[in-house]
């Protein structure tokens, strides 16, 4: 079970056996402006062989934290504080050259866009074989080998011809299975996928996400699943992180997150999807407001400013006091839990229908 903080900034002890944990994660950037509080106190803990959803708006803090737990973020301008610990290794103090022997090989991430993530300049086999032979030593002919055994494996047809092709000349679709076989050809641990469908039509999506759980059915991964879509994570997550401005606001397992939500913000990305049973001309439920800028968030609640359910707490406890996120399924909000359960019943589920 993922285990999150009981309040921003507050460590909670690390949960056993479990393969990656993070605490306490803070990540700000120093800009011309000021500094950017992009995560801010976050706590989780993600076992072998599970996969966890992070869903949220843009600007949530999602890939800033898959970025931080791969080193992959500029010193000079950014500060890191907190744990993460990869089987007891921890990250953020580790040299350079000790997370490029993690990199590709125990962890490894499917970006969001093959085309930029690929290079242009080298072909799609040699770009998968080279993280081979870095890591395990394989001579040219065996990564080469296994480049080709990769592009099998997650469906690319006819794979030795095709592995000589370049990026352009494969289509959305496949460029992205590519990404996932450059990914997986070392079998990392833990993989970490940045929203690896959204440019993608809903066939070929529903290909990609069948091909990641069957290859972690496979491998054995651990996987975070980073997305916007509550749709697409109710098909792989087993537990769902939800994040809003810098930190999470509420988790659980994918059943409980989905079918009865606790957090005025997740009642609210729900009810933005859209329906297949919905009249044609009915218009979207979007979320009030924007998210806040993380140069200077709200005080109190960081929703509060876009929740149409603040008058119902007592007091101004929502512009104040920053709610908790208990343990084991919780919620960060001020509302009490029966009149959460009571709002969603009575107000929420019947527009969800």
């Amino acid at each position: 079970m993922t285990t999150l903080t009981k309040e921003a900034g507050a460590p909670v002890p690390a949960g056993a056996g479990a393969f990656l944990s993070v605490r306490d994660l803070h990540v700000s950037f120093r800009t011309e402006d000021g500094i950017v509080r992009a995560v801010d106190g976050l706590s989780f803990d993600l076992e072998r062989g599970r996969t966890l959803g992070i869903v949220g708006e843009s600007g949530s803090g999602k890939s800033v934290t898959n970025l931080t737990i791969l080193g992959l973020h500029n010193p000079m301008f950014t500060t890191v504080e907190g744990e993460i610990l990869l089987e007891g290794q921890e990250l953020t103090t580790a040299r350079e050259s000790e997370l490029e022997k993690l990199r590709g090989n125990k962890v490894a991430m499917i970006f969001q866009d093959p085309l930029t993530a690929l290079s242009p300049y080298y072909t799609v086999g040699r770009q998968i074989a080279e993280p081979y032979m870095k890591h395990r030593g394989a001579s040219k002919k065996e990564a080469w080998a296994r480049a080709v055994e990769m592009l099998g494996k997650v469906g690319i047809p006819n794979p030795k011809e095709r592995a000589k092709d370049y990026p352009h000349q494969f289509s959305g679709g496949m460029r992205q299975r590519a990404m996932i076989a450059m990914a997986l050809v070392c079998d990392p641990d833990l993989l970490i996928a940045d929203e690896p469908t959204t440019a993608l039509d809903v066939t070929v999506q529903a290909q990609i996400l069948d091909l990641l759980k069957d290859l972690q059915q496979e491998f054995g991964s651990a996987i975070i699943f980073i997305t916007h879509d509550l749709g697409v994570i109710a098909d792989m997550a087993d537990e769902i992180m939800v994040m809003y401005a810098g930190g999470a606001i509420e988790r659980g397992s994918a059943g409980e997150v989905l079918r009865a939500p606790q957090h005025p913000y997740t009642w609210g990305l729900l009810n933005s999807m859209p329906r297949i049973n919905s009249d044609v001309g009915a218009p979207l439920a979007p979320i009030p407001g924007s998210p806040p800028s993380l140069l200077n968030p709200p005080p109190g609640c960081r929703f509060h400013p876009r929740c149409t359910f603040q008058g119902r707490v007592g007091g101004n406890r929502c512009v104040t006091e920053r709610p908790l996120l208990g343990t084991d399924r919780a919620s960060a909000c001020h509302l009490t839990a029966e009149q959460k359960r009571t709002i969603f019943i009575e107000e929420i589920k019947p527009r969800l229908g």
